[in-house]
């Protein structure tokens, strides 16, 4: 059998089968639970890519997020480098805070 059906050869076909499986666990896995083996097998490849894209997203943005705090952007310091409280700063920050408080 020379021809294969929509390109799927006998050579093609484990490594194909492959590719499917590893995409099958990396949308099991990233979801977390979400999904479980027969609804990411049974959704339709739109719907699995879309999802799949869509995980990928998040988890991106999420490490730039992190990427983003640990490098200080954004970020005002109400401490000094002696160690002591930078009282305009601490001021400053402190104002979106008025009123907040849990005692009554």
């Amino acid at each position: 059998m020379g021809l294969g059906f929509f390109g799927l050869t006998s050579k093609n076909a484990p490594q194909i089968r492959i590719n499917l499986f590893r995409q099958l666990h990396s949308l099991i896995f990233h979801s977390k639970g979400a999904y479980d083996y027969y609804t990411i097998y049974s959704m339709p490849i739109w719907l699995r890519k879309f999802t799949f894209s869509e995980i990928d997203k998040f988890y991106k943005d999420e490490q730039d997020a992190y990427s983003k705090s640990q490098s200080g952007e954004g970020q005002s310091n109400v401490i000094g480098s002696d160690g002591k409280v930078n009282a305009p700063a601490f001021l400053q920050d402190s104002k979106s805070f008025k009123g907040k408080t849990g005692y009554k």
